[in-house]
């Protein structure tokens, strides 16, 4: 980016940014990214892992220079080989596709999407039929609904409510995406318990802490802003749901990959800046903004800190010991 352009030129001036916190990396992500990062210095070079590890461009890229090979399908995996599931989470198909494959699995489920897939198997054996809240083809729904096929019916906005019908309407529950906008989440809630009053839910909010906390840090300051940059790749959904949060509290609000993404029109006459990034983005990207922005004028950086995060999931058994052939994933203990 040449900042002396005159395009630029025209956007120079000195500006505040408002700096929500928490932002970046999530518990999950780390994880499941420590996960590929260790395989890779233990084993070497090639480590398969079954679609992006977690949705973010930058991390995918660094990941792929260390030696990872991000496959869409296990067919791609030669016989034998190590195979990491993403943070995103897979259906029992896919585990049984890889153990007929003598594939070496290493679970990166996120354990709080795992909590998602247990819930899931757990109404379904009470007969109930799962309403799943969530948008089609995202991994994690596929995944989840993956769990309990035959019980499970997708429902991604308030308009799909009208049209559900179902074997037993008292025998009814609902489950969600963990990575959707909280309020139309409850929008969406609100509209099935209107149609089916017995409606059972989970015992905690499948939405994770993360994206609830990410959500709760842009709304602290997204009045505030002229403009909201949203660091996050577009497959990103937690990423995506900031921007439109953004919009929904009146201010412009744009999705940025990394810095060149940026454009001068959107500095116009801002002269405060939101800046938040999706939990799946490196923290790295946002001093790059904050750089940027350092080099059309004086940045005087306020962060805005709404909870500390202290959340910390530990590795797979097989990841924190050395590893064997005969090692396997922890089982997971059903809620």
């Amino acid at each position: 980016m040449d900042m002396t352009e005159p395009r630029w030129r025209a956007v120079a001036g000195a500006r505040t940014v408002l700096l929500a916190s928490p932002r970046s990396f999530c518990a999950g992500v780390e994880r499941a990214i420590e996960v590929v990062e260790q395989l890779l210095r233990r084993r070497g070079a090639p480590v398969y892992v079954r679609k992006q590890i977690v949705h973010n461009s930058h991390v995918i890229h660094d990941l792929h220079s260390q030696g990872a090979v991000f496959v869409e399908e296990l067919d791609e995996v030669p016989d034998g080989a190590v195979l990491v599931f993403s943070a995103h989470g897979v259906s029992p198909a896919v585990r049984q596709d890889a153990a007929r494959r003598g594939l070496e699995v290493i679970d990166a489920t996120c354990p709080l999407v795992a909590k998602v897939h247990s819930e899931a198997r757990r109404f379904a054996r009470r007969g109930n039929t799962v309403f799943l809240i969530g948008h089609a083809g995202h991994e994690e729904v596929e995944g989840t609904f993956g769990h309990a096929p035959e019980h499970t019916v997708l429902v991604e906005n308030v308009s799909d409510v009208e049209r559900l019908e179902v074997p037993d309407p008292d025998r009814v529950t609902y489950l969600t995406q963990t990575t959707l906008a909280v309020d139309e989440t409850a929008a969406v809630v609100n509209a099935l318990r209107a149609r089916f009053p017995r409606l059972r839910g989970p015992a905690s909010d499948d939405i994770c802490y993360a994206t609830t906390n990410r959500q709760d840090a842009l709304r602290a300051i997204a009045a505030k802003a002229d403009v909201v940059l949203v660091v996050g790749s577009v497959n990103s959904s937690n990423s995506v749901r900031l921007v439109e949060l953004a919009r929904r509290c009146g201010t412009r609000a744009h999705l940025i990959d990394d810095v060149g993404d940026i454009r001068p029109r959107w500095l116009a006459g801002a002269d405060v800046v939101g800046l938040t990034a999706g939990a799946s983005a490196p923290p790295r990207l946002l001093d790059a903004v904050v750089d940027v922005l350092g080099e059309l004028g004086p940045v005087e950086v306020a962060e805005h800190v709404t909870t500390r995060e202290t959340v910390h999931f530990d590795l797979p058994s097989p990841v924190r010991k050395p590893s064997t052939r005969q090692d396997e994933p922890e089982p997971r203990e059903e809620r």
